[in-house]
């Protein structure tokens, strides 16, 4: 909620989706969302679903999708109808046995890449009895099919219900489907009857089962555990009532007592002072301890106090969240009687907070190398949990292991707390191309996990042996002048060594010379001059023309120190790997401190000196929207190379 900073666009469309008089009571459920009033017509070229669902229908919905077709809206609400019903029969921990003559793939977040899911079946297999699957929450946001992929797995789920099993993610929320795209995705593809659709996903998101336990011995949930997770509560819990996890139950004054107390044991610091500057406060955790602090801090461009006592209750602490994300006082107060989002009864017990905080826990949580159990200040929910806790919880229950994903990793998993917990993550080229390998989980009845990395590929056609020559080529020669534009200026000083009169002339050889001289390729750089140099007068080369030739458009930045550009360009893929290593909990928020830190360590291992001053104003023009943080497509921008010849 601390990043969530609606346009008033989006404030309207908050209230206009989610109003409380159009709340539907579920005796008015299946009237206000009957399918059968909507017509499809005889233009509609899509696929036609039949009920209840079969192999065959859910598999010609694999195909159309695979083929950029849209169901008909609907198809789209009968089917989310019928997925509605099954999963209110589902507890909250579903139960898998292993078998001898068939493998478990588990996979992690997908956030709308149809493509991962579909290489996913392609390698694996689609789900059947032999072949199960659980998917691990996030399947929405951030990806442009996140639609298409609830489709297919509900899909699966109505046709396998005992094979297919669908754990909840933190972004199946309707509250961060506003801020991550899936809500604005749905109202695209349907604006007849994307509210609706909405209004019927936020409750089927509310009845996804929130952790899957193989052989009662391996444990699966979205984000992670807590010091306080009990499988026991959280088998009790009555999840439906929490549609969104970032809206915890409204306390009675006795429960806030109670709360004050519990978080001040808990913590140790729950009346110090907050550093003077917004911080992400944990929704669940009002303190941590000061130990910790320093690693998990975030930072704001623009400091914003807050107040000085932490051991607020959860309802004034959401209260001040809504006013910082620009939520209006009607939205606030517009839960109040919102039955989707409140227990039925007109009073909030601690129980209730403490069932919340366990659902918060295991949607948002990230594991630390540290011992202990902390407020996970970044995030904004959940907790960072030490070995120990891992250890504690996974004895306490007689587990073996626990799998996880909410975090993505470059190979697609990776393991932590001495191999206990092991996250998967199953979206490759998240950040960019090439950025990560996704991963699924293949298990046997001995319960060892194997992995499959892979990484999606948008082209899906084969390419002829010369066109792959040819595309490899010209992929070459685009990288090759991206590397001559962003050592332009250390080419110009080694062609002006050989143009001592300064006529902007030099030979070809002197041409070659120099520019091996720069980037030490051991390249042939006169056979490739006609590739490169597009036209020469009597065996000379025009360098200051050709370098405008070079085809690629930079970004105007004004910051006096040109070098820290130069050093940028040079170093871009080297940069977005750092900032992905930095930015550990994936927001795409960095701050003015992160980035200097970065910068020093690039500047360091450069040998390049650059002033806090360039640093500081390098900072102030890549923050586009001046929000006072830069996020990481902000910072792609920033220093995007174009090479225009390949858009003529």
């Amino acid at each position: 909620m601390d990043h969530f900073t609606p346009a008033s666009s989006e404030r309207n469309l908050i209230s206009h989706i989610f109003r409380k008089n159009e709340i539907c009571q579920d005796t008015e459920w299946e009237r206000y969302f009957c399918y059968k009033s909507v017509e499809v017509p005889d233009s509609y070229t899509g696929p036609h679903l039949t009920f209840p669902m079969t192999f065959c229908g859910v598999s010609k919905l694999v195909e159309a999708f695979k083929h950029k077709q849209q169901l008909h809206a609907r198809y789209v609400l009968q089917l989310l109808g019928e997925t509605w019903r099954n999963l209110r029969g589902l507890p909250n921990i579903s139960q898998v046995s292993s078998c001898h003559d068939k493998h478990i793939t588990i996979c992690g977040d997908l956030h709308g890449q149809l493509e991962d899911l579909l290489l996913i079946f392609y390698k694996n297999g689609l789900p059947s009895c032999e072949t199960p699957y659980v998917f691990n929450g996030d399947f929405v946001d951030r990806g442009k099919n996140s639609l298409e992929i609830l489709l297919i797995l509900f899909g699966f789920l109505l046709v396998y219900p005992n094979d297919v099993h669908l754990n909840r993610g933190n972004h199946e929320d309707h509250i961060v489907n506003l801020r991550y795209g899936f809500t604005k995705e749905v109202l695209g593809k349907y604006r007849v009857h994307g509210k609706k659709i909405l209004k019927l996903l936020q409750k089927i998101f509310s009845w996804l089962p929130l952790a899957t336990l193989i052989d009662n011995k391996v444990l699966i949930v979205h984000g992670g555990i807590s010091d306080t997770t009990d499988l026991d509560m959280l088998a009790r819990v009555d999840r439906h009532k929490y549609v969104s996890a970032l809206r915890p139950p409204k306390l009675t004054h006795d429960a806030v007592n109670g709360s004050k107390a519990q978080n001040m044991n808990r913590s140790g610091d729950a009346g110090g002072p907050l550093e003077g500057r917004r911080r992400v406060c944990s929704l669940t955790y009002q303190g941590s301890t000061p130990a910790h602090r320093h690693y998990f801090q975030r930072r704001s461009l623009h400091h914003t106090p807050v107040s000085s006592q932490i051991n607020w209750s959860v309802e004034e602490e959401l209260k001040r969240r809504r006013r910082l994300a620009g939520f209006d006082q009607s939205y606030g107060e517009m839960k109040s009687s919102d039955s989707d989002s409140d227990p039925e009864s007109g009073e909030t017990t601690q129980s209730d907070v403490d069932e919340w905080k366990q659902i918060v826990d295991v949607l948002w949580s990230d594991p630390m190398p540290q011992n202990g159990c902390i407020p996970n200040e970044v995030r904004g929910g959940g907790c960072y949990w030490g070995p120990d806790v891992t250890e504690e919880v996974l004895a306490r229950h007689n587990l073996q292991l626990l799998i996880r994903s909410h975090e993505c990793k470059q190979d697609g998993y990776e393991f932590c707390h001495d191999r206990r917990v092991l996250t998967i993550f199953s979206a490759s080229n998240y950040y960019a191309v090439g950025s990560n390998r996704g991963a699924y989980i293949r298990m046997g009845p001995d319960l060892v996990p194997h992995f499959i990395q892979y990484q999606a590929s948008r082209t899906g056609r084969e390419l002829s042996l010369r066109q792959s020559v040819g595309w490899t080529e010209r992929s070459a020669l685009r990288a090759l002048r991206g590397q001559l534009f962003v050592h332009k200026s250390d080419l110009i000083s080694a062609f002006q060594e050989f143009d001592p009169n300064n006529k902007g002339m030099i030979s070809l050889k002197d041409w070659a010379t120099a520019t091996e001289r720069v980037l030490n390729l051991g390249l042939p750089w006169r056979v490739l001059r006609p590739q490169l140099v597009s036209s020469t007068q009597y065996g000379m080369v025009d360098y200051h023309q050709w370098i405008r030739e070079l085809s690629i458009t930079e970004p105007k930045l004004e910051v006096s120190d040109n070098s820290i550009l130069d050093t940028m360009y040079k170093n871009h893929s080297n940069l977005e790997t750092i900032f992905r290593i930095i930015d550990t909990d994936h927001s795409g928020l960095i701050s003015i401190e992160e980035f200097r830190q970065t910068w020093k360590l690039l500047s360091s291992h450069l040998k390049t000196e650059i002033s806090d001053k360039a640093i500081t104003e390098l900072v102030q023009s890549i923050d586009f929207n001046k929000d006072g943080s830069i996020d990481i497509n902000e910072f792609l921008e920033a220093f995007r190379l174009v090479d225009l010849s390949a858009h003529t």
